[in-house]
């Protein structure tokens, strides 16, 4: 059914079985870890220095590839990670910050079963330098004639874990009790933490260098961190002095210096400056005690404080207001005579103009009043007066009492500010017979007014009167914005404009006229209705329809809401083509379209447009024969093989995602390319057979250069042509293989860790008494052990790697070390699963030289996912010398489920038992031709279903 990719080997075989697994996972590390430790429970906490990489890996099995997912309970996992998550295997993070500690959650889910997720905590251990502050109590003791003083040196240090602090006076260290002159405690609020000395009564001994270390206790290699306070008797808390007024007021565009000195303190006090703006001005400059703002603008205006402190008593604090003179918003308003129910201005009666500006600083604001150009002072018919500040601020009025003819002209108010530098706000008010109440009205036609969707639309209030009034516009059906987001919005000539209008901004808008800039009466008022008109929203936009020739295909377009709603017609195009049109049906909201039998032609673009006045809606379904993309299966450990000194193989698994859905696949085209490199090899797998959905398919990779990384491509192919493509990558991980027919080889020189990190895809069992150990004749030490141990690795080499126990001091007779590898799957030939389990060969070659062998045990380990058997006894054992020369032992096995394979060494009586393995097996079939043992019992057994 398939070939092999560069076939270079006698016989390659393309394997089909039915698999799919829900989601296994399990978090590695391979950042800058001080500590990985199991707490109680199942919480894992992974202790990283800050400023360190943190790398952790999401390592899953399942078929389909799981969709991996990191998330974090709290803080961030990056900076732009509060609110999402990252989709890849690998979390990772550069300079980590102790504001990045929290627990870290890795989520794998493939649609089969529950999700699986693993969490582990991060803390972040870091020592901040410690900060000593110093404070005084002098109390009088009464009837007597001296003062006592005593001082509180504080020591404070931010840190994970927990501080501890020592304290020291020159080289002298103080502990509580050393001196009766000084006391070292804790308040109830830091209990457990030494952070305060107290020196009761000065005495000039006191007088000295106090040295405060802080320490974690080197934890993650983080030294101590010290502190050194000279305490002498001049020592005092800071004072200072601002050379400037209260209030500074300045013009704009003026430069400001502020001036702050100190005038006591030791040691010299650190002076700071702060605003209530929250910060400095972008364009201030701080130079020693001296404040520079230049061109000051009335947004920079505020309160200013400069700050002294040398950690002695608490610091010092003087502030300035740079109050920044301006003069804005002027307005006017005419209120007639209160006293007669008319809102109109009549002869005889009494009309008030009332004037109205923003100043700063408002006790800076004068008015002036001018009739027809000329000052006009108050009278007893022209009385000016100034409004209460409290009720209404920078308010002048004019009421002119009797009114005649011969007042009638043009008022203008002046504001200005004392001293000048400011431009004077001038507001003319024209009081004549034309001077009339306002009223509003909406043009003929312009209300209800109907628009579409994204049209630039004016809504508009015709006012009257003399003078016109602001005319304020709200939402008058419901407590909505405006479209600018704003409750009310302002227009000089009536008309409120909106840009590309939404149907959101359908209903009523009532315009109002205000009280400034016309009368102070009661409000006019008019309402628009606007009706925003939109084409059809419909479902589904866009649907990709996958079928295989000969099939029926149905399509259904949707409509979800339309206005108006009543719809006039559909058609249906393949491609510009016009299939079928007609009107929509007013009972249903939908209108389908359906091919009885797909022929090639009926592959395409199909669109089915749904119309109504204000537009169309438009479906889309793109109909093909395309096969969808081959699922990569990752659940065998690292499949590679070694079959010649420079080349490796790989054996590439997959199933077929949706098989069924188009026509049957004919082919595979396989793609590779070295990694870095721009050319692809490609060729074609045939499928002589259908694919049936969950069938696992294999084809070796032959002909692999060693040590490179290639980039594999699978597209199926169908009569459409090709399907979607899946890309994986194959990396070479060192002379250390395994896979179902082919080896484990523990030979290689890649560097391994053993804490966490997978050797050869084993792990240290952590729960033994000790590891076993990774090393090479060429350096291993035999100066105290010179008859025990391998003197090459199996093939000979002294440079080869293999595993071994060190059987020296500390270790102690009984000692257990433990390997432990992943599960392997076994999968199934049909989902009801194995009724003829398949046998496996498990072998590995032995080193057992010295006088002190005890035993190393081969342990297959069958686990069940309701609970856990263990078989009565080992499978294989050996014990005793065995000379100097490797061995090989074999194992045949049959699981009915997944299985691992643990590898066990015992400690003998005495130094000289090291015991070596290497060359580990695992190949599918009975063992051939075994070699002979001198005991062959063996294995504790874990099943996985």
């Amino acid at each position: 059914m398939c070939q092999s990719f560069l076939l270079q080997i006698p016989l390659v075989t393309c394997v089909l079985r039915r698999v799919q697994t829900p989601p296994t996972v399990r978090i590695i590390h391979s950042g800058h870890a001080c500590n990985v430790e199991e707490e109680r429970h199942t919480e894992r906490v992974y202790t990283i220095r800050e400023g360190e990489t943190l790398e952790l890996t999401c390592l899953v099995t399942g078929h389909p590839r799981p969709q991996i997912r990191w998330t974090k309970t709290a803080g961030s996992v990056s900076d732009r990670f509060q609110d999402s998550s990252v989709f890849n295997e690998t979390l990772h993070i550069a300079k980590i910050l102790r504001t990045q500690g929290g627990r870290y959650y890795c989520k794998a889910e493939n649609g089969l079963g529950s999700p699986a997720i693993k969490s582990i905590r991060v803390d972040v251990y870091y020592l901040d330098d410690p900060v000593v502050t110093v404070h005084q109590s002098i109390g009088e003791a009464k009837e007597q004639f001296y003062y006592e003083r005593t001082v509180f040196l504080r020591c404070v240090a931010n840190s994970n874990p927990p501080v501890r602090y020592s304290w020291h006076r020159g080289r002298e260290v103080l502990t509580q009790g050393s001196d009766k002159g000084v006391e070292i405690y804790e308040p109830f609020f830091t209990q457990g933490e030494t952070k305060i000395l107290k020196l009761k009564n000065l005495r000039p001994q006191d007088y000295a260098n106090y040295s405060c270390i802080a320490s974690v206790r080197n934890v993650c290699g983080i030294p101590d961190r010290s502190v050194i306070f000279r305490l002498t008797n001049k020592t005092a808390s800071p004072s200072i002095k601002l050379l400037v007024e209260d209030p500074i007021v300045v013009n704009p565009g003026q430069t400001v210096s502020l001036v702050c000195i100190t005038t006591g303190g030791e040691p010299p006090p650190l002076l700071t400056w702060v605003s209530s703006n929250d910060s400095l001005p972008q364009r201030s400059v701080v130079k020693g005690g001296t404040l520079t703002l230049p061109a000051i603008t009335s947004d920079e205006a505020g309160v200013y404080s400069c700050v002294a402190s040398n950690n002695v008593g608490n610091p010092a604090k003087k502030s300035t207001t740079i109050v920044v003179r301006a003069l804005k918003k002027g307005r006017f308003w005419i209120t007639p005579d209160p006293y007669h129910n008319d809102d109109n201005i009549q002869i005889g009666r009494e009309v008030k103009i009332s004037c109205q500006v923003e100043a700063t600083p408002p006790e800076e604001l004068t008015f002036s009043w001018l009739k027809n150009g000329r000052s006009l002072r108050s009278s007893e018919r022209m009385v000016i007066t100034q409004t209460d500040p409290d009720i209404s601020p920078g308010t002048t009025n004019l009421d002119i009492i009797d009114l005649k003819f011969t007042d009638f002209g043009t008022y203008t108010c002046v504001a200005a500010l004392k001293g000048g530098g400011i431009p004077e706000i001038s507001i003319d008010v024209n009081i004549s017979s034309t001077t009339v109440p306002p009223n509003l009205t909406v043009p003929r036609g312009k209300s209800p007014l109907v628009a579409r969707e994204g049209d630039t639309v004016e809504l508009e209030c015709l006012v009257s009167g003399k003078p016109k009034p602001i005319i304020l516009w709200s939402r008058a059906d419901k407590e909505a914005p405006m479209p600018d987001g704003s409750m009310q919005m302002e227009s000089y000539d009536g008309v409120l404009r909106i840009v590309n209008v939404s149907r959101e901004m359908t209903g009523s808008y009532r315009c109002q006229t205000s009280q400034y800039n016309g009368f102070n009466v009661k409000p006019r008022e008019a309402v628009v209705e606007l009706i925003v008109q939109y084409p059809p929203t419909v479902e589904p936009a866009y649907m990709e329809m996958r079928q295989g020739l000969g099939r029926p295909v149905v399509m259904t377009c949707r409509v979800l809401r339309a206005h108006p709603s009543r719809v006039l017609r559909f058609e249906w195009l393949l491609s510009n083509r016009l299939l079928h049109a007609g009107a929509f049906d007013a009972q249903r909201d939908e209108t389908e379209y359906t091919i009885r039998s797909l022929n090639r032609d009926g592959w395409g673009e199909y669109t089915c447009n749904v119309i109504n006045e204000a537009g169309a809606g438009k479906c889309t379904f793109q109909v093909t024969g395309k096969a969808y993309p081959p699922e990569f299966y990752y659940d065998t450990y690292s499949p590679l093989w070694q079959n010649r000194p420079r080349v490796y193989g790989f054996k590439l698994q997959w199933t077929q995602m949706n098989p069924n859905a188009v026509d049957r696949i004919v082919a595979y085209r396989l793609g590779i390319r070295q990694m870095g490199l721009q050319r692809w090899w490609e060729q074609e797998i045939p499928v002589d057979q259908t694919i049936n959905k969950g069938e696992l398919m294999t084809h070796n990779l032959t002909e692999l250069i060693k040590p490179e990384s290639y980039e594999v491509r699978l597209t199926p192919i169908t009569r459409f042509g090709e399907g979607d493509s899946t890309i994986r990558i194959v990396t070479y991980s060192g002379e250390c293989f395994i896979s179902s027919q082919q080896a484990v080889n523990l030979s290689g020189n890649t560097t391994e860790h053993f804490e966490e990190e997978p050797i050869c895809m084993f792990t240290q069992d952590k729960n033994d008494d000790f590891d076993w150990t990774r090393h090479s004749a060429a350096t291993r030490d035999t100066k105290y052990t010179p008859n025990t141990g391998p003197s090459g690795d199996r093939s000979g080499s002294k440079q080869g790697f293999y595993m071994y126990i060190e059987t020296s001091r500390p270790r102690k007779e009984g000692d257990q070390a433990r390997l432990i590898s992943p599960f392997f799957n076994v999968a199934p030939k049909n989902p009801y699963g194995i009724t003829n389990p398949p046998a496996y060969c498990f072998g590995f070659f032995y080193h057992m030289y010295g006088k002190h062998i005890g035993k190393t045990h081969s342990s297959l380990f069958l686990s069940f996912s309701k609970g856990q058997t263990t078989s009565e006894g080992p499978v294989w054992s050996l014990s005793g010398n065995q000379g100097e020369r490797w061995k090989q032992a074999k194992v045949s096995i049959h699981p009915t489920a997944s299985f691992q394979v643990v590898l066990e060494g015992i400690r003998g009586p005495g130094i000289e038992g090291d015991i070596a393995i290497d060359d580990i097996t695992l190949e599918e079939g009975e063992c051939r031709d075994p070699p002979p043992n001198p005991v062959w019992k063996f294995v504790k057994c874990k099943q996985k279903h």
